[in-house]
This record gives structure tokens, C-alpha cells and sequence, in this order.
């Protein structure tokens, strides 16, 4: 005999408590409120108890003897107005947003859509088609952190799945799995790579969109939410979510960081004309945006269907408490927030001073974890590259797009490139930020590969089912002579040397560089730059018993060692003129500094620049010819050695003289001036 009473109405969510379990939900226009149990296959409905209403438009209810493992849903009855965006209704079971836990399967069936006319589909059960939350217990994280600061930090950007699908060295039961990523395989690359934090693409639970099921795919990226709490079921081995601490834990232990990519912009319940499964059904004037005196239309500023409403404050409370969890509980060192600038938008536009940013900055928990943001939506002044503040980091696609135009052969572009190489200081330093406050990176998981910015001029995604119109247009990209795949020695050549050229200036560049998964071996994915509903080979990657022995596993070992050894490149602040330890120069092919009409001529596709480090008495310099022609140039004189060494190159050999170097075309170049006598840290 199950007994219930008034509950508290804080936490929110399901709590146990001595023999029982409190439930609290927010629910501010509901008539009624109840909380449904279910019997251990989720399949029966065992009690329907009516909720308690507290001021504020919170229900409650305790109910004993009831422990951690019973599953559970919500009901909220009250007005059903489309039109006034109200959507009560108590046929549809709802996932309580602050589940810890669920169980079962999400199906697509009309009976989620409630928008149908009274009388017909509105009237159906969805019970059955619907996974039920779980009351679960779990410790606070109690591991050791890395902590690593900004200035030393590498990402590498990954899925759960695509990472170790396909790793001989994992066991087949747990590829694919959070499990697989603290596998020694998995680590032990990682650790030779170089790389200091794991950022992990979407893993709060999600479904997948009708419309690709309908059609045999998935949403594999995972950008399509369903709670923010539960880490997704399909990457857990034995449906335990303690196995997500048990990574981190494992990580950590390595000294690898890990980052959380969340989606708090919108969630799964799509427009108007999209399913009920929880905050919909709760709330949906509170938690969503709608346009002024047009509460049955939807603003769509994610392309999603629905933009969560920051400017509410459960709304808000349910993101913090969210962000909160995880760092708490599940041990993650931080987050990269998709589209971000919707986060900060208020009804007026983005607000750098908005109540999402400001609570973010003061909470005792967050302020200590790293914050990445996508800075851009498609709403009105989506566009928000270097107006977050400090201590936000942000997604540069300025210097994506500028670094692959300058190997492309692109004209007039040097003025541009120097900016984004040294730090893009007109971005971040107006409002007193610095260069680590650039996320850099050449290719991303949205996009073309690495590999496939050298292999294809124009984007393949016919495998989508959208007559290849999805995914961007302006790729900034080249074939190197040939579209697609090629066993043309001169063509796979170039290739290469160009997915080097590409990195050497990654990785030595000012600001924080990433590279995504699988850039260390070549990773194709048919040139489809919008792979995210291909959960198949073309973004599995293909490893080998041991991935060291490809050349660009080692160039990037190389290229991170290198950047190791120069705090040039860990400098919190800009550097415009020679100052007491640190200066950058800007040369021509003479070795000489660049004079102001030179940065403007068209057709010049070289670049010299030597960074200074007086301290440690070492300097770099780096040559770059993005042209299809020979270049001879000269070396200005060593700050702090008889001659310069070659430390790295994207080509093989060439002809060097004692004070000149013939470059061959489209090279990079790196050479290192360092005082022998002096101890290095």
C-alpha cells in the first residue's frame, strides 16, 4: 500500500528521502498535476496520485515506501489552446526534466502530438510509446581533476560512437560505448597525440527527428534533446550511468580533461506541430519562445522548431541546475554551448550582459569550469564572434575560414592571416579578453573533414536524402586535381602536404587550438559536410591496429611538442610591439619587415614571422608559401644562435644555403633559434 502526502516543493525532480521519494515539478498554469507510477517493465501504469500545488506554480507530492529504481511520469492537466499555447493535457505522459534516469525506449507515434483537434489524436494515450523516468541515487564526483589551464590546453573533438565503433583494439562489446573511451587504446592515443581535453559531442539523452526515421537514418550527432540530465542510454553498456562517472574518472586519472558539447538552445519537442514529452506539456509558454502576441507560433532562431526561453526563470534554473549536475556529479571540467548567442538573446537581441551570463560568472560551481561558445544562430544578430565576455572561450570560425582560403591559393588575404595567427586581437581585445579567447581550428565534426577539405571542391551529402541542399555551401575548399578519391601519387601527395600545411598553422597559432577526431589519420567522410544523421562508416572511424604509424599522427605529436616548448604561445595578453619579454615580426622574402603596401598586394601568397622569447632566449621562425611557384627567401639573423635549425616542414626536402632557403610551393616551414646555454623549462 503506497501513502502519499504534501511534499517539498524544492528539489525539483525526484529525491529519496528515508523510506520514500519526493517529486516536485514546475507546472504554473496546471489545473492538476499527477505523478504516475509504473511497474518494473515500464509497461503498466500501478497509481495515478494527485500533486500538491505550492505557491509559484510548484507541485509536490511524497510518496512511501517507494525507493531509488521506480519509475515514473507526469501528467498535467489544465487548458488545451493551441492558439493561446496552451497544451495541457493529461493523455500524454511526460519525462520529468530533472530525471537523473529513465527507462525504455522513445517510438515515434501520433499519439505524442497533441496539437491534433480535440476529439481525435489528442485524446491518445502516449504512455506506451514513451521511455519512463527513474528515480536514481548517485554520488557527488569525488575524483581528482586535471585543472588545466587554458594556455596549455588541445582539444580534440569527438563522438562517443564514431570514436571506437570501429577500434580493433577495444572489445566489441564496448565500442561505441562511454566505456571504450577510457579504454588503454583509446587513452594510450590520445596520450601520444598530445591532446589535453576530450570534448564530446552531444551526450545528454536525445531521439532521433521523425523525419529521418522516416526515412532509415538517425540523428547521429545528437543535437536534438531530450533531457538534460540523463547521459544518452545508448552509450552505456549495462544501462548504468554511474559507467559516465566511471570515464571521467578514468580520464581524469590519465590527465585528460573532459568537455561537454550542450544543447540548451531547444530540445525535441520541436514547433507547435511537434510532439508533447515534457516541458511542452508543463509549461510551454515558459519554457519556450513565442512571438509577441502570437503565442501558437514558435521562434525558430535554431532551425529546430523551438528556442528554449533563457529569460524565464525555471527556464534558466532548469540550464544552471543542468550545468551544475554535470560538473557536480558527473566530474566534466566544462562545456562548448551550441549556439550559443541564443542563450544570451533577449527578447530585443543578444545581450552580453544577459542573466544566463552574468549567473554563469558568479556561480561558485561554474566560474572554476571551462566555457566554450558557438557564437552564432540564424536569429536576428545571430552573429556574435568576440562579443561574449571574459571568461568565455569561443568557436573562431574567422580563422577557419581565413586559414583555408590562404592554402587555397586565395588572393589578398595576408592582412587577415596575420590577424588570425597571432590571435585575432580585434575580436577579443576591445572588451579586455585575450588570445586564448579564440577556440582556432581548421575542420570540425560540422563540415568537411580534414581529409575531404583537400579531396572535394563541392559537398557530396546525397546519402542525407535532401538532394544534397543541406550543409554549406562556401567551403573554402580544394581537390588538389582530382574530386574524391585518388591513388594519383601527385594527387594524394599534395593532399598531405596540404592537411600539414594546414595544421603547422594551427598549432602555431596564438589561441587555443582543436582538431576533431580522426584529422590524425585521414579520416574521409565521402565528402559529405553535414554528416549528422550518418551513423554508419562514414563518420565511424576506420582505425588501424596502431594509428602511430601514420605520418600526420606524428606531425601532430611534432607540432604539439613543439608548441610545448614556447610560451610565446601561452601569453594571456596581446603583443603588438617588443615588450620586456616577448615580440613578433612580420617579414617579407627578404627577411626584412613587411612594409604596409605588401600586406595589400593581391597576388602575394608568402608569409614570414618570427615570435621572440627574450627570457627563455628562444625564437621561432615560420615561413609559409601558399603559391604554386617556387620561392626563394632569406633568413633575418638568428636572435640567439649561429643559424637557424629546421624543426619542422610540410615537405621533404630543400635547398638550403647559409643564409637563404629555396621553398618549394605550397610549404610550410618551421625553423627554431634557441641559446644552448640557457636551462629550458
Amino acid at each position: 500500500m503506497l501513502n502519499s502526502r504534501r511534499g517539498s516543493c524544492r528539489p525539483l525532480g525526484s529525491t529519496v528521502i528515508e523510506d520514500g521519494v519526493n517529486f516536485a515539478v514546475y507546472a504554473p498554469e496546471a489545473k492538476t498535476v499527477f505523478l504516475c507510477l509504473f511497474d518494473a517493465s515500464g509497461h503498466s501504469e500501478i497509481a495515478r496520485i494527485n500533486m500538491y500545488l505550492h505557491e509559484g506554480g510548484i507541485w509536490s507530492v511524497y510518496v512511501s515506501p517507494l525507493k531509488a529504481g521506480a519509475l515514473y511520469g507526469f501528467r498535467a492537466d489544465g487548458e488545451y489552446h493551441p492558439q493561446k499555447g496552451k497544451l495541457f493535457n493529461v493523455n500524454k505522459l511526460l519525462l520529468d526534466p530533472y530525471a537523473k534516469d529513465l527507462q525504455g525506449e522513445f517510438t515515434w507515434s501520433e499519439r505524442h502530438f497533441c496539437h491534433m483537434p480535440v476529439g481525435k489524436l489528442s485524446h491518445s494515450d502516449n504512455a506506451i510509446d514513451m521511455p519512463k523516468s527513474k528515480v536514481v541515487t548517485i554520488e557527488k564526483y569525488q575524483g581528482q581533476r586535471p585543472n588545466i589551464p587554458w594556455s596549455r590546453t588541445v582539444i580534440y573533438e569527438c563522438h562517443v560512437k564514431g570514436a571506437t565503433a570501429r577500434h580493433p583494439e577495444v572489445l566489441s562489446a564496448l565500442r561505441g560505448k562511454f566505456t571504450a573511451l577510457c579504454e588503454p587504446a583509446f587513452i594510450c592515443h590520445l596520450k601520444f597525440l598530445g591532446v589535453t581535453t576530450l570534448e564530446l559531442l552531444p551526450v545528454h539523452a536525445f531521439v532521433s527527428e521523425q523525419f529521418l526515421t522516416t526515412k532509415g537514418l538517425t540523428n547521429y550527432w545528437g543535437y536534438n534533446t531530450l533531457s538534460f540530465f540523463i547521459p544518452h542510454k545508448a552509450y552505456l553498456c549495462n544501462a548504468d550511468i554511474r559507467e559516465f562517472q566511471a570515464m571521467v574518472s578514468s580520464l581524469h586519472q590519465a590527465g585528460i580533461e573532459v568537455i561537454l558539447d550542450v544543447v540548451y538552445n531547444h530540445t525535441a519537442e520541436a514547433g507547435v506541430d511537434g510532439p508533447t514529452l515534457s516541458l511542452k506539456g508543463l509549461s510551454n509558454q515558459g519554457y519556450y519562445r513565442s512571438v509577441a502576441g502570437q503565442p501558437d507560433v514558435y521562434i525558430n532562431d535554431t532551425g529546430c522548431g523551438n528556442t528554449l526561453n533563457i529569460d524565464d526563470p525555471y527556464a534558466l534554473g532548469l540550464v544552471l541546475d543542468s550545468l551544475r549536475y554535470w560538473v557536480e556529479v558527473m566530474g566534466v571540467d566544462g562545456f562548448r554551448f551550441d549556439l550559443a548567442t541564443i542563450l544570451a538573446r533577449n527578447s530585443d537581441g543578444f545581450n552580453r550582459y544577459h542573466a544566463f551570463l552574468q549567473a554563469v560568472i558568479q556561480d561558485p560551481i561554474l566560474q572554476q569550469v571551462k566555457l566554450i561558445a558557438e557564437p552564432w544562430d540564424i536569429g536576428p544578430g545571430g552573429y556574435q564572434l568576440g562579443a561574449f565576455p571574459a571568461p568565455w572561450r569561443e568557436w573562431n570560425d574567422k580563422y577557419r575560414d581565413t586559414v583555408r582560403r590562404f592554402w587555397r591559393g586565395d588572393h589578398s588575404v595576408l592582412p587577415e592571416l596575420a590577424k588570425r595567427i597571432h590571435g585575432s586581437h580585434d575580436l577579443f581585445e576591445h572588451n579586455l579578453r585575450g588570445p586564448l579567447s579564440s577556440i582556432n581550428f581548421i575542420t570540425s565534426h560540422d563540415g568537411f573533414t580534414l581529409a575531404d577539405w583537400v579531396s572535394y571542391e563541392h559537398k557530396h551529402n546525397e546519402a542525407n536524402g535532401e538532394q544534397n541542399l543541406d550543409g554549406h555551401g562556401a567551403n573554402h575548399s580544394m581537390n588538389c586535381g582530382k574530386e574524391g578519391f585518388s591513388t594519383d601519387p601527385k594527387v594524394t601527395s599534395l593532399r598531405l602536404k596540404m592537411q600539414k600545411n594546414a595544421l603547422l598553422t594551427l598549432f602555431l597559432s596564438k589561441g587555443v587550438p582543436m582538431i576533431p577526431s580522426g584529422s590524425e589519420f585521414g579520416h574521409s567522410q565521402g565528402g559529405n559536410n553535414n554528416a549528422y544523421c550518418q551513423d554508419n562508416r562514414s563518420n565511424w572511424l576506420a582505425w588501424k591496429s596502431s594509428q602511430f604509424n601514420h605520418s600526420l599522427t606524428f606531425f601532430i605529436k611534432e607540432l604539439i611538442n613543439l608548441r610545448k616548448q614556447f610560451d610565446a604561445f601561452t601569453h594571456p595578453f596581446y603583443i603588438h610591439t617588443d615588450d620586456s619579454r616577448f615580440s613578433v615580426h612580420w617579414l617579407n622574402e627578404h627577411g626584412e619587415p613587411m612594409q604596409p603596401q605588401q600586406w595589400h598586394e593581391a597576388n602575394r601568397q608568402w608569409l614570414l614571422y618570427m615570435l621572440v622569447d627574450k627570457q627563455q632566449q628562444k625564437a621561432l621562425l615560420i615561413m609559409f608559401n601558399a603559391g604554386k611557384d617556387p620561392l626563394d627567401m632569406m633568413f633575418p639573423a638568428p636572435p640567439f644562435s649561429d643559424q637557424w635549425q629546421l624543426a619542422l616542414t610540410s615537405c621533404k626536402s630543400a635547398d638550403i644555403i647559409e643564409h637563404s632557403i629555396s621553398i618549394s610551393p605550397q610549404s610550410s616551414w618551421v625553423f627554431t633559434s634557441v641559446n644552448e646555454g640557457i636551462t629550458h623549462g
